[in-house]
C-alpha cells in the first residue's frame, strides 16, 4: 500500500467505452480528465496497457473474518481484489452490527452492511430456524443507530437455513422491510420454501441473489426457459444479482438466462476465505471473467460492478469519474491466454481472455492488487 504524492497524473489510460485518458488527482480528487499526453502533473505513472473504470463494487460478501465458515478480511475481498466498496450480506444481525461498523472504519475498502433480519447473523448456519432470532425491536434499533451504513436486509431463504419455519422469515423479512423503507436481499436456494413463494413476496428494488444457481428450486425450468415469476419480478423491478459463492453459480444455468435475454445487472462474488483460496471463486476478476467467456461485452461486465451496483446503493457517484469528485478507480488489465473457469457445479470451461485487477486509487492513495 503507497501513499501516493498530493498530485498525480494516470497516464495513458483506456476506459472501457474506448477513449483513452489522462486522469490528473490533486489531494485524491479528480482535477482533470484529458486526452493522453495533455495532463499536467509531475508524478505520472504510465498507465499504457490497462483500463480504468470507477471502483469496482462488490454488492454480496462476507467480511467478518471471526466467522467460520463465511467469513474474512475486508481488505482481502477488498482493494487488494480491485473492489474499492463492498456490502457485507448478512454476516452480522443485531447483536453484532456495531462491533461490525467499528471494525469497517479501519479498512482501507469502503463497506456498507445488509442487517441479517436474524439477530445472531451467521453466528451458525440456520439462523432463521427459529423464529424468536428474528427480533423486530433489536432489528430497528439497529437500522436507526447505523444509518448509511445499513442499507438493506438479508434474508437467506433456503432449506438448510430455515429449517422448519418454511416462508415465515420471508414474510417477518417483508414487514421490516416496509417499517424501515430498507430493501431486502434474499437468497435462494434449496426447498421448501418454493421459489414461487419466494418471488410472490418480492418487491421493486428488492434483490434475488444467486439468481444462477443451478439447484432443482432455481428460476428456470428444465427446457432452459425462465420462469414465469422470474419474468414478473423482474419486470416490477427486483433486482438480480450473481452471488457466485460456493454452491450458488452454474454456467448452464447463466447460458440460458442470457439465452432468454434475462438483464445482467450485477454481479457479486459472495467471497469468503474458503471460496477465495480454494475456489470455486477466487477473486472479483475470475468471476467477471466468466461473463466475458459467456459472451457479455467488457463495458457491460464492468457496468455490473460499477454504475449498475452504485445505483442499487442510492450512490450513483460511486459509478463515475468525474472531475470534483473523490478519486475512486479501479485499475485492470484484459490479459490474453487460456485459463481455467470453474462453476459450482465442478463445470469447467476454458477462457482465452481474462480480466486482472491492478491496483485500485482510494482514499488518497494507489494501492496494488
Amino acid at each position: 500500500m503507497g501513499r501516493v504524492g498530493t498530485e498525480n497524473v494516470l497516464r495513458n489510460l483506456q476506459l472501457v467505452d474506448g477513449r483513452m485518458v489522462d486522469i490528473a488527482i490533486r489531494d485524491g480528487i479528480i482535477s482533470a480528465i484529458t486526452p493522453p499526453g495533455q495532463a499536467e502533473g509531475e508524478a505520472g505513472l504510465d498507465c499504457s496497457g490497462l483500463y480504468g473504470s470507477s471502483g469496482w463494487i462488490d454488492l454480496h460478501v462476507h467480511a467478518v473474518p471471526e466467522l467460520d465458515p463465511y467469513g474474512d478480511d475486508i481488505d482481502d475481498i477488498g482493494v487488494k481484489q480491485g473492489v474499492t466498496t463492498l456490502v457485507d450480506a448478512g454476516s452480522c444481525g443485531s447483536d453484532r452490527i456495531g462491533a461490525f461498523y467499528t471494525e469497517s472504519l479501519k479498512a482501507a475498502t469502503r463497506v456498507f452492511a445488509l442487517l441479517n433480519i436474524s439477530r445472531i447473523g451467521l453466528e451458525r448456519t440456520d439462523e432463521l430456524s427459529q423464529l424468536e432470532w428474528i427480533d423486530r425491536a433489536k432489528a430497528l434499533e439497529a437500522v436507526a443507530a447505523y444509518p448509511g451504513f445499513i442499507v438493506g436486509l438479508k434474508a437467506r431463504i433456503s432449506q438448510s437455513v430455515v429449517k422448519d419455519s418454511g416462508i415465515e422469515p420471508l414474510k417477518l423479512a417483508r414487514r421490516l422491510s416496509e417499517e424501515t423503507k430498507l430493501p431486502l436481499m434474499v437468497h435462494i436456494g434449496s426447498s421448501p420454501p418454493a421459489i414461487s413463494e419466494v418471488l410472490e413476496l418480492l418487491r421493486p428494488g428488492d434483490v434475488i441473489t444467486h439468481y444462477l444457481n443451478g439447484k432443482s428450486n432455481n428460476l428456470f425450468h428444465a427446457d432452459g426457459t425462465p420462469l414465469h415469476g422470474l419474468l414478473d419480478a423482474a419486470a416490477r423491478g427486483v433486482h438480480l444479482d450473481v452471488g457466485h459463492g460456493t454452491a450458488s453459480f452454474s454456467f448452464r444455468i447463466a447460458e440460458q438466462a442470457k439465452a432468454a435475454g434475462i438483464a445482467l445487472n450485477t454481479i457479486s462474488t459472495d467471497i469468503y476465505r474458503g471460496n477465495r483460496l480454494n475456489g470455486p471463486v477466487y477473486s472479483m476478476s475470475n468471476v467477471l471473467t466468466k461473463f466475458l467467456y459467456l459472451g457479455y461485452g467488457l463495458e457491460e461486465v464492468i457496468r455490473a460492478v460499477t454504475s449498475s451496483a452504485a445505483e442499487w446503493l442510492g450512490k450513483p457517484e460511486l459509478g463515475q469519474i468525474r472531475v470534483g469528485q473523490q478519486a475512486n478507480l479501479t485499475l485492470f488489465a484484459l490479459e490474453a491466454g487460456e485459463k481455467q473457469l470453474k462453476d459450482s457445479e465442478g463445470d469447467v470451461r476454458v477462457a482465452h481472455h481474462y480480466i486482472e485487477a491492478k491496483g485500485v486509487f482510494a482514499n488518497g492513495s494507489l494501492i496494488t492488487c
